[in-house]
């Protein structure tokens, strides 16, 4: 018997090994994704839970957080009681309920044993159990055909949000989405470029190169939104520096005739080479990693897009990377958000810096200018984000506490209030004229990015990392979600989001790190006053 032949068992035997390994480390892998989804839908039920608790018996947050702190506090009725026992048992069968539903039967049942189990500890609040049951089935009271987690989802409408198109070309994570007036889109990518887009149509016509590091915002200068045929950009960099580029208005029917023929050559290539780069692409165990059903469609635009590569003007300053800018309204300056801790405020003609603002204690991570007047707001990894007001000579800036991690965005709204978001998983209102307490606190299941509100009609675009986009209204009521399927939504973390509210064919964007910028039509009162 050869050497070769006593050898082939024992690597018959190691293979077997390695291969028995490596479905046992999938298996891990496999396991952590379930354990952080259950953690997440836990979460998410605590949350709707205390809403349901808030609104049942008409107490505030800050009473019920109290309350779970002391039961014993007198002032806490029995019923209420009951029903924080109930929120805990609740809170124990999240993953039965969250295994496909459950139907109204059975929850009915286990709240009927969670409620004898209460009466049992205290024979005193057995008649306070009885009606805690009846309002809690009555509560949870469905259609046929519908089971309890989807009851829960109050104020959602899916009909009020419609898909419209992909614009694809960025080849790496997009960061920032601006829209104009002049049917037009920017969108910014760490594969250093800045693209122009026409939004009726979804062809990308032109497209800045000048930055040497990844481009981190754009914002339109739409005081000049006329009739011009070109409009001022602004961008901000990863290079440290920001830089002002004119971008077309409009771009001739050659070069879109061109570029959709090069798209439908792209789509007719042959099947086989489709599916191998599907396979190659898809073997993800998360769901917040699942691949497009379709190939991604790179087109060659060499020879069809028009490159601009020299800004008009270069805003150096910052020793850090620049992470977001805008324009100052009813002024020609602009300000700069850097992971210096600082932002610049340079004059948009000569390039140099007016005013330097100082005081966050971390790196900034956004800021904007107020659409009307001279107003700055800027958010910081300090938890924090600080408003600065130049309407009068001397200039005041005011401190909002209330987050608790990263403020990663702060908007102005059409009335005197500002939205911020935070990596602490909310979204806050505040008035200017109260710096203490927010008005309104909405709770995300994951943390928020750079969020949008509409002009007109006061809707809140909230992008966050779970690759979800929810709109709420000021008022903290929510009204709907973008879909988030394979197909018609997107695939990794969602970075921004932008309202392009004259557009009522295609009036919100969103874009990520799946290298996509999504449009879609969201039914406002204000288009349903137009139709």
């Amino acid at each position: 018997m050869s050497d070769r032949e006593l050898e082939a068992p024992d690597c018959d035997r190691v293979f077997v090994f390695h291969r028995s390994r490596l479905y046992e480390l999938f298996g891990q892998i496999e396991k952590e994704f379930e354990a952080l989804y259950v953690e997440n839908l836990s979460f998410s039920w605590s949350v709707v839970v205390e809403l349901f608790l808030q609104k049942m018996f008409q107490i505030s947050k800050d009473e019920l957080k109290m309350s779970l702190i002391d039961f014993n506090a007198p002032s806490m009725g029995k019923a209420f009681k009951t029903a924080l026992v109930v929120h805990t048992k609740v809170e124990a069968l999240t993953d039965r309920l969250a295994e496909g539903g459950m139907p109204l039967e059975k929850a009915a049942e286990i709240f009927a044993i969670t409620n004898e189990a209460v009466a049992g500890n205290k024979a005193s609040s057995k008649k306070s159990t009885i009606q805690m049951g009846q309002k809690l089935k009555t509560a949870f009271k469905v259609p046929p055909g519908r089971n309890l987690v989807s009851s829960f989802k109050v104020g959602s409408d899916p009909n009020r949000v419609r898909y419209v198109r992909t614009f694809k070309g960025h080849r790496d994570g997009v960061w920032h989405v601006d829209a104009a007036k002049s049917n037009l889109l920017c969108s910014t990518s760490a594969d250093q470029t800045a693209r122009i887009w026409c939004i009726e149509t979804g062809v990308c016509f032109a497209q800045y190169v000048g930055h040497e590091g990844s481009v981190n915002c754009a914002r339109f200068n739409l005081a000049n939104n006329g009739n011009d045929d070109n409009i001022l950009v602004v961008t901000a960099s990863g290079d440290q520096s920001a830089h002002i580029w004119k971008a077309p208005t409009t771009f001739n029917q050659q070069q879109q005739q061109q570029q959709q023929q090069q798209q439908q050559q792209q789509q007719q290539q042959p099947e086989q080479q489709q599916q191998q780069q599907t396979i190659a692409g898809c073997h993800h165990s998360s769901e917040d990693e699942k691949c497009s059903d379709k190939e991604e469609i790179i087109v060659d635009e060499s020879e069809t897009l028009l490159t601009i590569r020299q800004p008009l003007l270069k805003l150096t300053g910052h020793t850090c990377p620049v992470i977001a800018a805008d324009w100052i309204a009813n002024d020609n300056q602009i300000v700069t958000a850097s992971w210096d801790r600082t932002a610049n405020v340079f004059d948009a003609e000569r390039g140099e810096i007016v005013n330097i603002l100082s005081g966050h204690d971390l790196e900034l991570n956004y800021c904007c200018a107020h659409p009307s007047q001279k107003l700055v707001v800027t958010a910081s990894r300090d938890t924090t984000f600080r408003l600065w007001d130049f309407r009068e000579s001397i200039h005041s800036v005011s401190v909002f506490q209330g987050h608790t991690e990263s403020v990663t965005s702060a908007v102005f709204t059409g009335a005197d209030k500002i939205v911020s978001g935070s990596d602490d998983r909310s979204v806050k209102v505040w008035d200017f004229r109260n710096m203490r307490t927010a008005l309104t606190t909405i709770r995300m299941d994951s943390p928020v990015n750079r969020i949008a509100v509409s002009r007109t009609s006061n809707i809140i675009a909230i992008p966050t990392d779970n690759r979800q986009v929810r709109l709420y209204d000021l008022n903290g009521v929510r009204i709907t979600r973008l879909p988030s399927t394979s197909r018609r939504g997107h695939h990794r973390m969602v970075c921004c989001c932008a309202w392009a509210d004259d557009n009522s064919h295609c009036n919100l964007f969103s874009c990520g790190f799946d290298k996509q910028v999504l449009g879609w039509n969201v039914i406002t009162s204000t288009t349903k006053d137009k139709e």
